[in-house]
């Protein structure tokens, strides 16, 4: 299982999820305004708005926010312009990381992505110098002990997935970004209550490290994601099996 999926499986163990649950809302509201503002109001018509929206709606968010999102995205915005920055480098022991970010100020989220990373031991690389070791995938989760790999890997090739695997007491639905809500849809429609459903960056290749390093470069992506500006964190960093034991 990629490291991304055992790491959000082991904030859910630990509560941190929950803590944060109306963080990810307020990034999650700014998804699917600039993507109204940039593409209309229509999820039919717009996939990055489709796609925001179904997001939001694995994280149980309510339908009022959702609406209320897109209404301020499409026209109550006023003069603020978001855009979507994405910053490179690396976490101790060479481990890749790529910080996906939107914002209103370029200058204060460089500020702030460098003076994470290099608090905590990291380094601010140039564009391109990571982003080729990762592929952008629909990943989307269910708890192995609620159903049978078999069942979900039959319902999901079925509806265009590309792969399922199981690890860790997770049951993980890989598919293409473009495929991605319309194979959550389908899963949902038959009764498959998922654990998260994400668009993110895999690793091509892991990078293993031991549980005292790999604890370094974790508290970088736990700051990095606490960072108003910052959507999402991914590296390629395959954490130790007994991570979670922390």
């Amino acid at each position: 299982m990629s490291g991304h999926s055992k790491w959000a499986t082991i904030k859910h163990k630990k509560g941190i999820a929950d803590q944060k649950r109306g963080q990810k809302f307020t990034k999650l509201i700014k998804e699917i305004s600039v993507a109204a503002r940039m593409g209309g109001a229509d999820p039919d018509m717009n996939a990055a708005l489709r796609t925001a929206i179904l997001k939001a709606r694995a994280e149980n968010m309510p339908k009022d926010n959702i609406e209320r999102a897109i209404k301020k995205g499409s026209g109550e915005m006023g003069n603020a312009v978001f855009m979507e920055l994405v910053y490179e480098g690396y976490a101790p022991g060479g481990v890749a990381i790529i910080v996906d970010t939107l914002t209103d100020n370029k200058n204060r989220t460089a500020a702030d992505v460098r003076s994470t990373l290099t608090k905590l031991g990291g380094s601010l690389g140039s564009s391109g110098c990571v982003s080729y070791m990762f592929q952008t995938k629909g990943v989307i989760t269910y708890d192995a002990s609620k159903y049978s790999e078999d069942e979900i890997f039959n319902a999901a090739l079925e509806n265009g997935a590309e792969d399922v695997s199981t690890e860790d007491g997770v049951i993980e639905v890989t598919t293409s970004p473009a495929d991605f809500g319309t194979v959550l849809e389908a899963m949902q429609a038959a009764g498959f209550e998922q654990d998260s459903a994400d668009v993110s960056r895999i690793a091509d290749q892991t990078v293993t490290l031991d549980k005292e390093k790999a604890q370094k470069v974790m508290n970088i992506v736990e700051r990095l994601e606490d960072l108003d500006d910052v959507q999402s964190v991914a590296t390629n960093l395959e954490l130790p099996d007994d991570f979670d034991e922390e």
